[in-house]
């Protein structure tokens, strides 16, 4: 017993070297060894419930396992100063060159020697590791919280601190705390690349001036390099803009295609490859023309600040092909499109220009091309046609009585999608089936709240696979029950909440046993 406002520690001795279950027996040569978890927990007597529940434990001890990790290591680093190194000048010392590439100036320069034999890593890894561990303690106290809490899993913050660190080295702790506030809340339920293009987007948006510097300097790094695989294989690897680099990946993939169209057997990638090898080194052979799709989506705001020169600090940044971008760089982009005029915005040639429309919340209200919304602006209500009245003219294309869905709605599938809609799927909308979430034989409605992307292998996985379970809610934030009741959602891009107390309703919902869908594949 320990007396009132004292504090005491009590200490349980356990065998930990219990003896072997029968019918096991130690390796040759080994006389003793610890207990291992799955001696302790055997996992051939768990549910397949208990299986999944025991893997999301263990993914929460991995995140508080991380978290103190990071607290090790940048522990250790305070015990590593630099004033045990050789002063600059003296022999010995660092070069100033070197010195000014250090992480961390009051840290000793071979810190990272150190940690790398203590984890039996490489140097350059044990910096990285040190550079994730110092950001996540320094300069993002709540993310390394919620990952001490194991509310947040390593890879997720892991990001986040590569995102918000080096890269981000000269921003003020006021952004920092800015994008964190943001993205934190939403880290979670985001997959590792919807996470990152999320970090760099609000970062983007809190400092677009320091956002357009970093890029200039980048972008004088660009190169080409070769990198052997063995096998007799090499990659190429080639660092440019992210819209040149969509540009060049979607101008490949739309040749290979139309190669495999043409009864070419070879795999789509091996095409790709061949394809932009033949555009390089054989520049003078004719190719049959092909429409490469760049997707550029920008907000008005924002194009209006590209059109005018400014920055865009606190606009939503644009995209290209879901990557964002400051303002002034989708101004160079449309510009070299030609896309962006005086008169202001116009379809590039040989491409599209859609217009969407959300409101205040980031919900997708109606999608048209500027043909239809200047047919619309001249024509007006056709109920009020003198008068204001505030009448919706456009608006979510309607329902059809039939399986197949009509174009509009395919149009107005992929705007809200932007991607194939599994959790975790980052597989371009325009390539993806549009899928019932209600079957169609099951009484669900053609309708756009019943209609989402799904990528083929997706598609199948919900039209074939027994004990999944598909949910959505009018917003479109998609929920996905596994056979052992493990849920997790996804929402549109470009969606600002969502309507929860619906989807959890939705969810209590007895499920379709199957998907009964013809497959349209």
């Amino acid at each position: 017993m320990f007396p009132p406002g004292s504090f005491g520690v009590g200490v349980t001795v356990a065998a930990l070297y219990p003896d072997l279950p029968e019918g096991l027996s130690l390796p040759p040569r080994v006389v003793d060894r610890p207990s291992r978890l799955g001696e302790l927990l055997p996992v051939d007597r768990m549910t397949p419930e208990q299986k999944a529940a025991n893997l999301e434990l263990v993914a929460e001890a991995e995140a508080q396992l991380a978290a103190f990790k990071a607290e090790l290591v940048v522990g250790l680093a305070a015990d590593r100063p630099a004033s045990d190194d050789r002063r600059s000048g003296t022999p010995g010392a660092a070069s100033g060159e070197w010195a000014a590439e250090l992480l961390d100036a009051s840290v000793s320069e071979f810190f990272p020697d150190e940690l790398a034999l203590i984890l039996n890593c490489s140097r350059t890894e044990a910096t990285l590791l040190w550079e994730r561990c110092s950001t996540l303690r320094r300069r993002l106290p709540h993310t390394w919280a919620a990952l001490a809490d194991g509310t947040l899993d390593w890879p997720r913050a892991r990001v986040i601190a590569a995102e918000l660190g080096w890269p981000a080295r000269d921003s003020t702790p006021q952004v920092l705390a800015a994008v964190e506030a943001v993205v934190l809340p939403r880290a979670a339920g985001l997959s590792i690349t919807r996470l990152r293009a999320l970090v760099r987007a609000e970062l983007l948006k809190a400092d677009a001036a320091a956002a357009d510097t970093r890029r200039r300097l980048a972008e004088r790094a660009a190169d080409v390099t070769v990198r052997s695989l063995g096998d007799g294989m090499s990659e190429v690897r080639s660092l440019m803009p992210a819209p040149a680099a969509s540009a060049v990946r979607a101008a490949a993939d739309a040749r290979a295609r139309a190669l495999k169209a043409a009864g070419d057997e070879r795999p789509l990638g091996m095409l790709r490859a061949v394809v932009l090898h033949d555009l390089v080194t054989r520049p003078w052979e004719e190719w049959p023309a092909v429409s490469a799709h760049v997707a550029v989506v920008a907000s008005l705001d924002t194009l209006e600040s590209a059109a005018a020169g400014a920055p865009g600090t606190g606009l939503e940044p644009a995209t290209v092909d879901g990557q964002p971008v400051t303002a002034a760089q989708a101004r160079e982009l449309l510009e070299r499109l030609d896309a962006l005029c005086p008169g202001g915005l116009r379809a590039p040639t040989g491409g599209t220009l859609g217009i969407c429309m959300t409101d205040a919340e980031g919900r997708l209200v109606a999608t048209a091309t500027r043909g239809e919304l200047e047919r619309v602006v001249r024509r007006g209500c056709g109920d009020h046609p003198d008068g204001e009245c505030g009448c919706p003219v456009l608006g979510m294309p309607p329902r059809v009585d039939r399986y197949e869905h009509a174009p509009a709605q395919r149009r107005f599938v992929e705007a809200r999608d932007g991607t194939c809609r599994h959790p975790g799927c980052p597989n371009r909308a325009g390539l993806a089936d549009l899928d019932h979430v209600t079957p169609y034989a099951c009484g669900g409605e053609t309708d756009c709240t019943n209609l989402c992307c799904l990528c083929r292998r997706h598609h199948r996985l919900k039209t074939h696979a027994a004990g999944w379970y598909y949910v959505m809610t009018s917003d479109g934030v998609l929920a996905v029950t596994t056979p052992t009741g493990v849920t997790r959602t996804s929402r549109p891009p470009g969606l600002r909440s969502g309507i929860l107390e619906q989807l959890r309703t939705y969810s209590e919902r007895r499920p379709v046993p199957h998907d009964l869908d013809p497959a349209p594949f």
